[in-house]
């Protein structure tokens, strides 16, 4: 992808925060942001027909990401993009950057916090299968817990698990022990006092997941910190509207088994892509 769009001003205070991911896992971001943010407008897009972006190949998240993208650009208009997908950052964040001609913000797997707050210096990571293959991950590892196990594990299944929950199904808690067993099983696990979750969605079952360890560990994610970026960046910006529209790729009934968890964080707007 080559052409350069560009967003709405970065002083219009109408153009909204988008924020994309392959579901509702990015809601987690989403819930963050607004804390510090309640008054912009916000674009939330999901790319149902994509879902899960875990089990593409990177040169399939590579073209899809930057397209799809391009398109929400170019009908929303927005001040800032939020890639609130893991497995998305850190496979296509160089080419939606090079893409689009506004401020995107990725999300990266936490282990930098995790190395800080870690005492047993094992750490677990739990991402989606295309984002703990990433040499982005080993590098982020060798950068800022140098000292530290590294022990990841990728476990599909619990993106299932979070859609299933958002959309007020009781997922199998098989799912959850078989996740982190996958953990523990591995050599010097044992001693895994902290766990990264290393994918948007994963928060939204941190309460299942804690209940299959079956004894203390501390969970970590990126949402807050990035929270934090998105206001930093808009620090100077006015906010009106404060209205929230659901976006979503595939068949437009594909959002209806969300609307009560969407409804009940204030979306009012929906609409297919």
């Amino acid at each position: 992808m080559t052409q350069s769009l560009s967003p709405a001003s970065g002083t219009d205070p109408h153009a909204p925060l988008l924020f994309f991911d392959s579901g509702v896992g990015g809601l987690t971001v989403l819930d963050a942001a607004r804390k510090l943010l309640p008054d912009a407008p916000i674009v939330y897009a999901a790319d149902f027909a994509g879902l899960p972006y875990g089990e593409k190949t990177e040169a399939e998240i590579g073209a899809r990401v930057p397209a799809l993208l391009g398109r929400l650009v170019e009908r929303y208009r927005p001040r800032l993009i939020t890639i609130a997908c893991n497995t998305a950052s850190t496979i296509a964040l160089p080419q939606v950057r090079a893409a689009l001609d506004l401020p995107v913000v990725g999300t990266v797997p936490a282990i930098k916090p995790a190395s800080e707050i870690s005492q047993s210096r094992a750490i677990g990571v739990l991402g989606t299968e295309a984002t703990v293959r990433q040499p982005y991950v080993t590098n982020l590892a060798r950068e800022f817990a140098s000292d530290a196990t590294i022990i990841r594990y990728g476990a599909p299944e619990l993106v299932r698990a979070a859609e299933m929950k958002l959309r007020g199904e009781q997922p199998d808690p098989a799912i959850f022990d078989r996740a982190v067993a996958g953990l523990t099983s591995q050599e010097r696990a044992v001693a895994i006092d902290t766990v990264v979750l290393a994918c948007t969605h994963f928060p939204l079952v941190q309460e299942e997941l804690a209940h299959a360890f079956g004894r203390p560990v501390t969970f970590v994610h990126g949402a807050d910190g990035i929270a934090r970026r998105i206001a930093w960046l808009t620090r100077d910006q006015a906010f009106v509207g404060n209205g929230l529209r659901f976006v979503a790729t595939g068949p437009a009934d594909g959002i209806t088994p969300y609307l009560a968890a969407l409804r009940a964080r204030g979306f009012t707007s929906f609409e297919s892509l």
